[in-house]
């Protein structure tokens, strides 16, 4: 259950939506809603190729370290290359998480989340220290409700949890040579690769299993669940079964150390008892182990299914998801800013155009936002879609402004 959804940059709205949104709002007359669309229309095509050469940047920068690479590499990379790669792939992809309206999440809430009690019940433990590099991003916070069941359904818990709609997670291993100091063979990643990816509906108290090392570790309660069961029965078996077993291998060993003078005869149904005992005590110790197998593969079970349903995407399919992220989110912010400029008629302050675009999606959409008007203001101004004086901005025409951004779109070819 979506209790309330926090205060945040992302517009949860289709661009197509929000432009006819902005066309049935009657502050526009029939000629001037088709000139309104052509200009969105060529808005959407500058933005488009801007991010194109963002996305053509970072499949450049992340070609070195990307493990799913399937192309030859014709010009050989310099280390100093390479790390000079990664280090502007990570101001590129930082750089458009900000325009796809991400926020960062900081270490300090990652260790918030190894604290806080998972909402799948396991326990779950990461190694920080086979990673140089951690980010973590998210978009869409919101407080949910839901209700766990334990004890067989015997106890019923309410619980409100912050969730995130969508999480990027950024990590770059270690070289093979911490590796190699460290003694690991067979391990399942590339070491000095860098892994990317997005996932979607992820709990902030579930963030490490995000991880692509994270371990399954037993709660205490699953370990009582265990241990308690498998003590009671050893002990009756003990004492039902194994009890002639164990009063004749002591006074074996006691014969043998000579701590006992008295011989013991080792007949045909000794043997038989000795091994009947040991084939049960092997026998009761393998089924615990395999106990404690069987709820550990549940657990695992439990973050593969949830893993499977929340990924979207991976390494350079992430990029393409942002880039396109990006595009409605700075296409959205430019559209509903020139407009509402439009529609007041009138020269605006920065806090009045915000004012009137939250005020207007919460009255009409009942939507909170918090609506980045530095990003929208500053790409108005490049695109010459504004007149600027006194801290105030006034919309210029449509028709200048749609020959103004056709003249920008020649300029580039």
């Amino acid at each position: 259950m979506n209790l309330n959804v926090t205060k945040q940059r992302f517009i949860p709205f289709q661009k197509q939506d929000v432009i006819t949104l902005c066309c049935q709002d009657d502050a526009l007359n029939e000629h001037d809603v088709q000139t309104f669309k052509s200009i969105c229309d060529l808005i959407n095509s500058l933005l488009h190729l801007q991010f194109h050469r963002n996305l053509e940047a970072l499949k450049y920068c992340y070609a070195p370290v990307n493990p799913d690479a399937d192309t030859q590499t014709v010009f050989p990379v310099s280390k100093a290359d390479k790390k000079q790669r990664e280090t502007q792939l990570i101001i590129e992809l930082k750089a458009l998480l900000d325009a796809a309206n991400f926020e960062e999440i900081t270490r300090a809430d990652l260790d918030r989340a190894l604290l806080e009690e998972s909402l799948f019940k396991i326990r779950l433990q990461v190694d920080f220290n086979d990673f140089e590099h951690i980010l973590f991003f998210r978009r869409g916070e919101s407080s949910k409700q839901e209700t766990l069941v334990s004890w067989f359904g015997l106890s019923k818990k309410d619980i409100i949890f912050k969730n995130y709609e969508r999480v990027v997670i950024y990590v770059k291993y270690k070289d093979q040579a911490y590796f190699d100091q460290q003694g690991r063979k067979d391990l399942f990643f590339t070491p000095g690769s860098t892994l990317i990816k997005l996932f979607q509906d992820v709990p902030s108290a579930d963030l490490e299993m995000l991880f692509p090392n994270t371990e399954v570790r037993m709660k205490t309660i699953d370990k009582v669940m265990i241990g308690v069961p498998a003590a009671v029965g050893g002990i009756v078996m003990l004492v039902t079964k194994l009890g002639a077993t164990f009063l004749l291998t002591g006074a074996l060993l006691a014969f043998w150390l000579g701590l006992s003078d008295d011989p013991v005869v080792l007949d045909q149904k000794s043997l038989l008892a000795l091994a009947a005992g040991f084939g049960t005590l092997g026998g009761f110790l393998w089924k615990q182990f395999n106990n404690f197998k069987n709820r550990k593969i549940k657990f695992m079970k439990t973050l593969t299914d949830n893993l499977y349903f929340k990924n979207l995407d991976n390494n350079t399919g992430v990029f393409h998801r942002l880039i396109d992220a990006a595009e409605e989110e700075e296409g959205k912010e430019v559209i509903l800013a020139y407009y509402f400029l439009l529609r007041a008629g009138t020269a605006l302050t920065t806090t009045e155009l915000d004012q009137a675009i939250e005020s207007w999606f919460l009255q009409h959409q009942n939507t909170v936002i918090d609506f980045d008007i530095p990003d929208a203001i500053r790409k108005l101004i490049e695109l010459d879609m504004v007149d600027v004086s006194a801290n105030k901005y006034q919309a210029k025409s449509l028709d200048h402004v749609y020959q103004k951004l056709n003249q920008i779109w020649d300029d580039h070819f």
